[in-house]
């Protein structure tokens, strides 16, 4: 299909018996802020609080009554099944939904309540996507793909043509979150025909970069691991027809942190007083760092709000990272002298910042080491004037603002360093967060040597994340080594670590 029989596919999508017209809204403190005009789309405000019924009602209407009549099956982490359960209960159609066990609760809940039949199957989109391949052949049902699939894209292309009457001409760029890519290629597809001046940058995590890593490639790529955090993007491999129009539609990938997510998130609440999902607000802080990157001032930008189906509890983690994410927050080890005042001299160095917190443990009679997070008012220049302030002070500094396990694990046990401890070495596990998922990685690393140290917290979001100290012989490190690489667990050595030399070691 050209790009012209996308356009007349979109013109004739059939999606409005269940979607609105989002409205277009000016963000006004981010627009002052970054010195630009910044547009929301605001799909977050569909009845499903996603984009995502837009495709899947336009894939129902093209059925026939048979099909239709023999039910629907689809597999989803969460928008596109509540999509399909709507659409299907507006066709009167049976729809079985298949999610991965580590689906937030609130999307299950909302599929069930639309009247989807939800099947909980494996820990990642893929083996959820395996399972509802089987039922479709199982029971005759009608697959609906989440992106790969022209009616879907069509649907999502609405999008691009309800901008193409809600902008204006000094529009410059649209920002679209990229997962399996169907969003972006319709609304490229409609754009691109409409306005063909005007720049198409999808937004990716960096940690689910599957789009940006397939047009590096020239052909779609299956990622190794894929990061959960915005799940509703987290996709290990794009559509074979979605790559195609993205390859020649998209301008553009910008890939951005967690903590750049996070911090989107915050962004979109002080303009809206909504709280949109990770995945939702991939858009916000692609443009963030496309303006930061290239110095834009004074142009308009559109983003795409594509969704705010968020668990309540995921936001206390949001929260934590979007202070540091925006540049507000900076975590600082320090060592100080062993001695009275010196606290005192160390705050005074800090002037009258916000102090977020402070944690303190006795090393020795001659020198301390603390853990201090800063409150910033003016981002990385003031971040980088601090760092340089207390060096020219004498202070031993280390910046641990970018620093993964200190943000996820030292800044909540600083006080257990301890002497005595032969041979450990430290490794950061992340595995899928479930119910009893916590045990079955203790019986899983479960091991002849001794756990020295350890610490979880859950953090409300889809993974889970383990810090382990295992004391280890130096001449049994490869048979270690082998037995976490059978473990299948995404790990890291972080026995160099500096946080971990200063507060734990």
């Amino acid at each position: 299909m050209n790009i012209r029989d996308y356009v007349q596919l979109i013109d004739d999508a059939s999606v409005y018996d269940v979607a609105n017209i989002s409205p277009l809204e000016l963000a006004n403190n981010l627009s002052a802020r970054l010195g630009n005009h910044i547009l929301m789309k605001r799909e977050d405000l569909q009845p499903v609080f996603s984009f995502k019924l837009r495709g899947a009602y336009n894939k129902l209407s093209s059925l026939s009554e048979a099909a239709v009549s023999a039910g629907v099956v689809c597999s989803s982490a969460g928008n596109h099944a509540q999509g399909v359960a709507l659409a299907a209960r507006r066709r009167n159609a049976r729809a079985v939904i298949v999610m991965p066990i580590t689906t937030p609760s609130i999307k299950v809940d909302a599929v069930e309540a639309l009247g989807g039949e939800v099947i909980l199957h494996g820990d990642n989109y893929d083996e959820a996507f395996a399972r509802a391949k089987e039922i479709e052949t199982a029971e005759g049902l009608t697959f609906i793909h989440p992106f790969d699939d022209p009616a879907v894209i069509a649907g999502q292309g609405t999008i691009g043509r309800e901008l193409s009457e809600q902008m204006d001409d000094h529009v410059a760029a649209v920002f679209v979150p990229i997962g399996g890519g169907g969003l972006i290629a319709g609304i490229a597809a409609y754009l691109k025909h409409s306005r063909p001046g005007l720049k198409i940058i999808g937004v990716e995590p960096e940690d689910s970069a599957a789009m940006r890593d397939s047009l590096r490639a020239g052909k779609p790529v299956t990622l190794d691991h894929v990061g959960l955090f915005a799940d509703g993007v987290a996709v290990k491999r794009v559509g074979n027809e979605t790559f195609r129009l993205c390859q020649e539609l998209v301008d553009e990938i910008v890939t951005v942190d967690t903590d750049q997510i996070c911090a989107a998130i915050k962004d979109v609440f002080e303009d809206t007083r909504s709280i949109v999902e990770p995945a939702g607000a991939l858009a916000v802080a692609g443009v963030k760092k496309y303006v930061a990157e290239h110095a834009v001032a004074g142009e308009s930008f559109v983003v795409i709000n594509c969704g705010a189906n968020v668990n309540f509890d995921r936001l206390r983690h949001i929260a934590e990272r979007a202070a540091i994410g925006e540049q507000q927050e900076m975590l600082l080890a320090v060592e100080i002298s062993e001695e009275p005042g010196s606290f005192r001299q160390f705050c005074e160095a800090i002037g009258r910042r916000g102090i977020t917190e402070f944690n303190y443990r006795y090393n020795d009679a001659r020198k301390a080491h603390i853990f201090v997070g800063v409150q910033l008012r003016h981002g990385a220049k003031e971040h980088a004037g601090l760092l340089q302030k207390l060096a020219r002070l004498g202070y031993l500094v280390v910046d641990l603002s970018d620093n993964e396990m200190a943000k996820l694990h030292i800044r909540h046990m600083v006080g257990g360093n301890t002497t005595g401890i032969e041979n450990e070495r430290l490794f950061r596990f992340e595995f899928p967060e479930r119910p009893g998922a916590l045990l079955d990685f203790l019986q899983a690393v479960s091991t002849d040597w001794n756990i020295s140290l350890f610490h979880y917290r859950n953090h409300g979001s889809d993974h889970g994340r383990v810090l382990a100290g295992i004391q280890v012989p130096e001449n049994e490190s490869q048979e270690l080594e082998a037995h976490l690489a059978e473990l299948g667990y995404e790990h890291f050595e972080e026995s160099d670590n500096p946080a971990y030399t200063m507060f734990l070691a």
